[in-house]
């Protein structure tokens, strides 16, 4: 499955999703329908999933491009990427995020809503930069970072936008593991071949359980962050024409 956002290769029963925009795949509309999609199939085929991105990126996060011309198609953006975190963190078979490089705001909700994650060593960032660009923390994106990272860390993530390399991420919950970029792929395809010889249904029903709160907290919370952004949205554009 080939699309011009997103490839899906499929093998042995795991799924390779790879995302490559060119540039440091901001997750548009065009990017979450191809995501959307291959992870459907995937479905179809029982496969586990390993999520990774282009050479030095996993994402940038939200196009910002789409946000600014605001709309319907800024609202659909960011329904589909709420909405991504509670499809993974409940997705029935197992979910590898591979991170090459830099991983920012959206980028960082969705490698964190994966059930075992990758990062590798370099000059990369992780940060959830949010508050840095004046927005308030989404509650969706709060239970996601309440659920993976240590309370100090997630704290400073969330309420100072603070920068984290890959070995303080590893510490403070948003990897699992550091490997060598060049074994990066071969890596997170072995870890989720070993997680498919877990008993399938067990696994599916264990973490529905487990994160049973949190997903219940991003259902309600979706549509309070949906209505703060239009609301957002408008104050900015009244901003824009007083200042003209």
């Amino acid at each position: 499955m080939t699309g011009s956002l997103v490839t899906l290769d499929i093998d042995h029963s795991v799924a390779t999703l790879t995302m490559d925009d060119g540039k440091r795949n901001a997750l548009s509309p065009a990017m979450f329908d191809e995501i959307y999609a291959a992870l459907e199939r995937v479905e179809r085929e029982n496969a586990a999933v390993v999520i990774t991105g282009r050479e030095g990126v996993l994402s940038a996060g939200f196009d910002l491009k789409v946000m600014k011309s605001g709309g319907v198609q800024a609202v659909k953006m960011l329904r589909a990427g709420y909405a991504l975190t509670a499809r993974l963190l409940s997705f029935p078979t197992p979910v590898i995020v591979a991170s090459p490089g830099h991983v920012y705001a959206m980028g960082v909700f969705m490698l964190l809503s994966g059930d075992y994650r990758f990062g590798v060593p370099g000059p990369y960032t992780y940060v959830a930069n949010e508050v840095a660009i004046g927005l308030p923390m989404p509650r969706v994106a709060c239970e996601v970072l309440r659920l993976r990272l240590t309370p100090a860390a997630r704290e400073r993530a969330v309420t100072l936008s603070e920068q984290f390399s890959p070995e303080q991420a590893l510490q403070a919950g948003f990897i699992d593991a550091l490997v060598p970029a060049e074994q990066l792929l071969d890596a997170a395809r072995d870890k989720a071949a070993a997680l498919l010889e877990l008993d399938s249904a067990a696994h599916a029903l264990s973490k529905k359980r487990l994160r049973a709160e949190t997903l219940g907290n991003i259902r309600r919370a979706l549509p309070l962050d949906l209505k703060d952004a239009v609301v957002l949205g408008v104050k900015q554009v009244v901003k824009a024409k007083r200042g003209r």
